[in-house]
């Protein structure tokens, strides 16, 4: 029997049923989880005696013996399996649909955001999330030293999750990463030597600041039914255009872009102030965050209004910030007035470094998971790829090489090397804090 809330009442044509399920779970803050002194995590697993560790390789090939020393220390027997985060939270939730998991995030985005969510969602063809479910964690351990051989091009790519939630919810925050944003960047949050208590001190108060605001905004909303979430400022038309380009853009420049827009949209409607709005703009610019890309033209903005509005049950629900701290939910908006806010938008873009593009905006190996590359064999595969008249990277039926992976200095069924380095086939180049593909510079 469940020990959950629930009734069951007779109708006149059948049964009406209510049932409400208990959802709960834990963050820890713990540097260092991996250490043999810390035995929180392992605590975890000791009534099981067992762990089976999901990582995908770049965590893998940094880490990996490490984990091993530490579930070995305790007497735990450890399997290791490499795979993407996303796919292996999504199987917890179909696998006997409701497999326990415990979460260890090692990026930015997965500190500061993904880890706050309960969705495990894989993307579908050209759509953002489209399968998933809503599954929690029984446990997350929030670790900021993992930033430490995190490449620079991620540390802005979660950056841009940190502006989302302070601009539209949370000004102290905001205020911080405004004035601490190079620093933050450069020092990997405050845990790169060097860095000073000031700038890690301020990275610390930003990140559990920005996670409790999240998470007093997500908890009452955990299944996301409710449909105005200050949360999805930026994500009204950047599930559109984020899988548009050849090579993706990274999700926190897609939504970067859709931020940029709709601040431009909501200082248009006299919301935002004129320095508010050139304040906003700027942070993006010198975090070296994407606000335009060629690709988002009108042609998009239009699809992806329609795909929202398909989402958001006919209203678009578009969060602007208004003024910064706090949060307005558009739905009265036009075409002629979106369309209109988007030229005025681009225009404006024309006095921002690279016309408003970002760094390193576009997705490479980093994001998959597999920055091993064997040079030797990945050049000799591109020629042979270019011999074939054909470079594109997975070897299908007709000779042609798409996407594929180089792991281990193996080939594996796939094919070739990755795009790598915004297209680039030639290896990682993005940088790492001192960090080049997985080894020490």
């Amino acid at each position: 029997m469940s020990d959950l809330t629930a009734s069951v009442l007779e109708t006149k044509n059948g049964f009406h049923v209510d049932g409400y399920e208990k959802i709960s779970y834990d963050f820890t803050f713990l540097d260092g989880v991996f250490d043999v002194e810390n035995r929180q995590l392992a605590e975890c697993y000791q009534k099981w005696g067992r762990v089976l560790a999901v990582t995908d390789m770049n965590v893998f090939d940094m880490y990996g013996e490490q984990i091993e020393r530490y579930f070995e220390h305790y007497k735990l027997d450890l399997k290791s399996h490499v795979l993407t985060h996303r796919l292996c939270r999504f199987a917890c939730a179909a696998y006997r649909r409701n497999t326990n998991f415990i979460r260890v995030p090692t990026t930015v985005i997965g500190l500061i955001d993904a880890s706050v969510s309960i969705k495990v969602a894989v993307n579908y063809g050209n759509y953002k999330n489209r399968l998933g479910a809503y599954h929690a964690p029984m446990h997350t351990f929030l670790d900021f030293t993992f930033l430490r051989t995190l490449p620079v091009a991620q540390i802005r790519n979660g950056f841009a999750e940190l502006i989302k939630i302070s601009s539209c919810s949370h000004l102290a925050t905001f205020d911080l990463l405004d004035r601490y944003c190079e620093q933050i960047i450069d020092t990997a949050f405050g845990r790169l030597e060097g860095a000073s208590d000031e700038v890690r001190d301020a990275a610390d108060k930003i990140n559990r600041e920005g996670i409790h605001e999240m998470l007093k905004l997500e908890t009452p909303n955990l299944h996301e039914i409710g449909l105005d979430r200050v949360i999805a400022y930026g994500h009204t038309w950047s599930p559109m255009h984020e899988l548009v380009p050849e090579t993706p853009l990274r999700h926190g420049h897609a939504i970067s872009i859709d931020m940029a827009y709709s601040a431009t949209l909501a200082n248009n409607r006299g919301l935002l102030s004129d320095k508010e709005h050139d304040r906003l703009l700027s942070l993006f610019s010198r975090a070296g965050l994407s606000m335009d890309h060629p690709q988002f033209d009108e042609d998009i903005l239009d699809k992806g209004t329609a795909a929202i509005l398909k989402t958001r049950d006919g209203k678009l629900r578009a969060a602007v910030p208004n003024p910064i701290g706090s949060c307005t939910f558009l739905n009265d908006v036009s075409i002629e007035e979106l369309t209109a806010a988007l030229r005025r938008h681009k225009e404006l873009m024309k006095d921002y470094p690279r016309n408003g593009e970002g760094l390193e905006a576009f997705v490479d190996a980093s994001d998959t998971g597999y920055t091993e590359n064997n040079q030797k064999e990945a050049d000799a595969l591109e020629a042979a790829a270019a011999k074939a008249g054909s470079l594109n990277g997975s070897m299908n039926g007709n000779g042609v090489i798409h996407g594929g992976k180089v792991m281990n200095g193996h080939v594996d069924g796939h094919g070739v090397a990755e795009k790598l380095a915004n297209g680039s086939a030639k290896g990682l180049t993005n940088g790492v804090n001192g960090f080049t593909n997985g080894a020490k510079a």
